[in-house]
């Protein structure tokens, strides 16, 4: 289980648990985290292979990972399940997002310096093997997948219209509504 998934102990045991029955619905982990508060909260980010997800697919997780947990009982204290999807500016978590989401920008940082830094903010360029390829302003760079850990899409116009045109094709607005995906006049302005 990468790190980016599930970073602590506890985080990588709860997502042993949960990974099953997400994969029976169909759909994939993207992330799980376990965030600490006056209720603990079980973070859960899952979407389906090809990408996306919905409320009704989110509320499905959620009933089935509730039961799950209920007789797993891998949490002694009381906690709120959070079901949703990865987002727009969503973290990186599996070699291949790095792939998917070639030509957006992010933000990666990694567990040691590498050439005096260990955070980094460029173009994703794809994957080499074992690399995350990254365009910075300097070149091109390979980091091991290994030495991340945290990655993360940066919130950009270019992104924004990616994500709309991606859910306009998957028919996400079957019910009539409709979503400009042209610049505005603003926005053109601004450049």
């Amino acid at each position: 289980m990468s790190n980016l998934i599930a970073k602590s102990a506890r985080d990588k045991r709860l997502a042993e648990i949960v990974t099953p029955v997400i994969e029976d619905l169909g759909y994939e982990l993207v992330r799980i985290r376990l965030l600490s508060g006056e209720v603990e909260t079980l973070q859960i980010m899952a979407e389906r292979p090809e990408g996306g997800i919905e409320v009704d697919d989110c509320a499905a997780i959620s009933n089935a990972v509730s039961a799950l947990l209920d007789v797993e009982d891998p949490l002694s204290d009381a906690y709120t399940l959070e079901v949703s999807s990865p987002g727009i500016d969503r973290p990186l978590t599996r070699l291949k997002d790095f792939e998917t989401f070639e030509g957006f920008e992010a933000k990666v940082e990694t567990g040691e310096m590498i050439d005096g830094q260990k955070r980094f903010r460029g173009e994703l360029a794809g994957v080499e093997g074992d690399e995350v390829l990254l365009t910075i302003d300097q070149g091109t760079i390979g980091l091991k997948f290994e030495w991340l850990v945290e990655a993360k899409l940066v919130m950009t116009d270019e992104l924004i219209k990616e994500m709309l045109r991606q859910r306009k094709a998957a028919g996400a607005y079957a019910d009539g509504g409709e979503v400009d995906i042209e610049e505005s006049p603003e926005s053109e302005e601004d450049e």
